[in-house]
């Protein structure tokens, strides 16, 4: 962005977002194309788009979900594999910013430091700090947050004993050094979730050895890492058609999938591990992939072409599952007694949740708890006026939800410009609070750390977080937006909304 555009645009905004990645940028294009006159500014804290995608440069880094789910709405996955690394998504959301002209529209390299909302102007007043300490107070009539919801500074400590003692590398993915060379070298990769069961085959090219350590084994699920449907019809059809026909498929087998697994829960369990067995052979021990729960009581891990098994079969790799007794100056000891040599240790052990990007947060200076607050339409907060977020689903792709938000938001505005209301709250009176409930279904440690930080969810719609996106896509999509619990007012009279 120009300068000149960026002085003026700061001063007064019509919609200010939090976040390049995929969810800012998709905010950004739905807008561009549905609402022109508004006047839109992507904040991005780092100096490139990208969001998880640029932030974790770890070997083997891909989506866990399917492109044409995870990838936009209303521009097509065009590329061979469904399942995709990070530099294909990043060249993918490069392509997007370049076609609806958003490049000019983000504002890099500034951080939120704290967004206050002003009831007598109806607007937030954001302050922004450059990488040099640098402060400007911009202000916007509509506030989103897209910076996702895991703390990009501080990832979970799972506080491993005697870790300084250990000789080697140890690292976490969060923070992959450039320059580490770990041909050779024997990798001890200590976790069993989507990073983990990335990071094992992509190190066994090249290691060593590398072992898979895990305290509890997950769920895993082996999948092409090509769509083989969806990539003959882009042959035979318009891309775009063809994306939405894929985009239905996949949407409706995935549904369907998880609810089959769901509610039968054995027949799941002899499913994924017949699969696993065929794949490993004499190597094969249920023990190693036989979680405690049942499937999808966490996310299940995409392991696409079965890399990660050819990689046991291989002898490049393993899993051992057990518990870690103490780091030692050359590896591992573990309860067992077991000892695991290691140059090079990876702490795949989790990622810590934090909503909002860590931003200050205020309502006419009143601090703002969102664990004190109820989900509204899963995007914005009870007696919150102009904000929404995107959270995704977490029984499939992440921007799913991010489509419905898109499309709501852009609704709103419109609602908004043709009755002429400055403010937009989802009001719930005290007193009238529905019974909160658990938000999430999951049992995944990430979640249950996150309790206390997350908004609250009700048993009834609009106040409940939902999980099912084809039940949210149908009524998100003819729920009114003006549905008598959605309040629109003015800022008061005299404002200067220059």
């Amino acid at each position: 962005m120009a300068e000149a555009d960026l002085n003026v645009a700061c001063r007064n905004l019509d919609v200010l977002i939090v976040g390049a990645g995929l969810s800012g940028v998709g905010m950004a294009a739905t807008l561009r194309q549905k609402n022109p006159r508004e006047d839109i500014l992507i904040v991005e804290r780092r100096s490139d788009v990208g969001g998880t995608w640029a932030l974790f440069r770890y070997p083997g880094i891909r989506s866990d979900s399917d492109m044409h789910t995870l990838g936009f709405e209303f521009e097509p996955w065009r590329e061979d594999r469904a399942i995709a690394g990070a530099d294909a998504i990043l060249q993918y959301m490069n392509h997007t910013i370049d076609k609806y002209d958003l490049r000019r529209k983000i504002l890099f390299g500034h951080r939120v430091v704290s967004a206050d909302w002003h009831g007598g102007e109806a607007r937030w007043r954001v302050l922004l700090e450059d990488q040099a300490g640098v402060r400007q107070l911009v202000r916007a009539r509509f506030f989103h947050l897209g910076a996702g919801y895991y703390d990009h500074d501080e990832p979970y400590d799972a506080a491993l004993p005697g870790r300084e003692a250990f000789e080697g590398a140890l690292i976490h993915p969060q923070f992959w050094p450039e320059d580490l060379d770990y041909a050779g070298k024997r990798v001890v990769v200590i976790g069993s979730g989507a990073t983990a069961v990335t990071l094992v085959p992509a190190m066994a090219e090249r290691a060593a050895h590398v072992t898979m350590l895990q305290r509890t084994p997950t769920w895993v699920a082996i999948l092409p890492s090509r769509d083989a449907l969806a990539n003959a019809m882009r042959k035979l059809m318009p891309a775009k058609l063809a994306y939405a026909l894929t985009r239905f498929k996949n949407t409706r087998f995935q549904d369907w999938m998880f609810r089959r697994m769901r509610n039968r829960p054995d027949k799941a369990r002899k499913f994924l591990l017949k699969r696993i067995s065929a794949q490993l052979g004499t190597r094969f021990r249920a023990a190693d992939f036989t979680p405690p729960y049942d499937p999808w009581d966490q996310r299940l891990c995409v392991v696409p072409d079965g890399d990660l098994f050819a990689a046991m079969k291989a002898g490049k790799a393993d899993v051992v599952t057990d518990h870690v007794e103490q780091i030692e100056a050359d590896g591992i000891l573990l309860r067992s007694g077991r000892r695991l040599p290691a140059d090079i240790i990876v702490t795949a052990t989790g990622l810590k949740m934090v909503l909002g990007g860590k931003i200050a947060m205020s309502v006419d200076g009143r601090p703002l708890d969102f664990s004190q607050h109820y989900f509204y339409k899963s995007c914005m907060l009870s007696n919150v006026p102009n904000m929404t977020l995107s959270l995704g689903y977490f029984n499939a792709s992440f921007t799913l939800r991010l489509s419905l938000v898109a499309d709501y938001v852009s609704r709103l505005l419109d609602m908004m410009r043709g009755v002429g209301a400055d403010i937009a709250t989802p009001t719930l009176l005290p007193g009238k609070e529905p019974a909160a409930i658990e938000p999430f279904e999951m049992t995944s440690g990430y979640l249950q750390r996150a309790r206390g930080v997350m908004p609250k969810s009700a048993s009834c719609l609009p106040w409940r977080l939902e999980q099912d996106y084809l039940t949210d896509r149908r009524w998100m999509k003819n729920s009114p937006v003006d549905d008598g619990i959605l309040t629109f007012d003015r800022a008061l009279a005299g404002v200067d909304l220059r």
